[in-house]
């Protein structure tokens, strides 16, 4: 006994239907291979983290208002990569370290 239509005009309908939705699954794995490549590009191309951010304030003078460690989810969008010795000169400023990230205690900076 076949699980199948057993006369050929429904079969052909299950054919166009199988075809159909067999499109659509390629489509669907055509998009997320796709997707998949731009991931790994994106990923590859990336700038590196930076070890320090300086973030700075809006405004001509555009002062800076807190040092933060490389990747902190606190840092404003008006950033910059700084190294260490630009981060420790801005403590010694009397720029803030960031409360979240504390880069002051990453810097091994002591009050």
């Amino acid at each position: 006994m076949s699980d199948l239509p057993p006369d050929l005009p429904r079969l052909r309908t299950l054919e166009h239907w199988l075809t159909l939705s067999l499109d659509r699954v390629r489509e669907r794995i055509s998009f997320l291979e796709q997707r998949q490549r731009e991931q790994a590009h994106g990923a590859a191309v990336r700038p590196p983290v930076p070890d320090w951010i300086l973030e700075t304030g809006i405004g001509q003078r555009r002062e800076p208002l807190y040092v933060h460690v490389g990747g902190c989810h606190m840092a404003g969008k008006r950033q910059h990569p700084i190294d260490r010795a630009q981060a420790l000169r801005a403590l010694s400023d009397g720029v803030e370290a960031c409360a979240h990230c504390l880069a002051d205690t990453a810097l091994h900076v002591l009050d």
